[in-house]
């Protein structure tokens, strides 16, 4: 590896880490707050019951985060320690996907609209709100197995030992 790949992997391993603390609290804020139907009366009672919609902020905080981690950081420092040019973020998630890690491009820009529904809009319609709710929980379990995906990737195609990586 150049010097430059090998700042790139420390980098990556980094982020790497960050990501898997990340998948960790997103997965526990998921348990947590779908242990309950997730639906228009649910949403209503969010007045009369703040624990709910703390675990609700959590939920979407973290979903949002770590989507963004994933995007902005994680997949374009994968591929400069591939030793190639990430490009757009477009572009990233295309070369993601070819090589395996991203499942679907598309699927990933669907989540990244509904991460900026769920961060910038009030939930002015209860219904609509529950449903991408629970859409979110879809979501955030494949930026958890992008995750996972990524870590087997650099298992293997970096050739860095498995007890090197969270």
């Amino acid at each position: 590896m150049t010097p430059d790949q090998l700042t790139a992997t420390a980098r990556l391993l980094a982020t790497l880490r960050v990501v898997h603390k990340e998948s960790v609290h997103l997965e526990w804020s998921r348990k947590r707050l779908f242990d309950e139907t997730i639906d228009k009366k649910w949403v209503e009672m969010l007045e009369q019951r703040p624990e709910l919609a703390e675990r609700l902020e959590a939920f979407v905080s973290r979903y949002a985060r770590m989507q963004d981690t994933i995007a902005q950081k994680l997949l374009p420092r994968w591929l400069l320690a591939l030793a190639e040019e990430p490009g757009s973020q477009i572009e990233v998630l295309n070369r993601a996907e070819r090589l395996g890690v991203l499942e679907d491009t598309d699927r990933w820009l669907e989540a990244r609209q509904l991460r900026n529904r769920l961060v910038h809009e009030y939930m002015d319609d209860s219904s609509a709100f529950a449903d991408n709710i629970n859409l979110a929980e879809s979501y955030s379990g494949m930026l958890i197995d992008t995750y996972h995906r990524l870590r087997k990737d650099i298992i293997d195609r970096l050739d860095i030992a498995e007890s090197n990586l969270p």
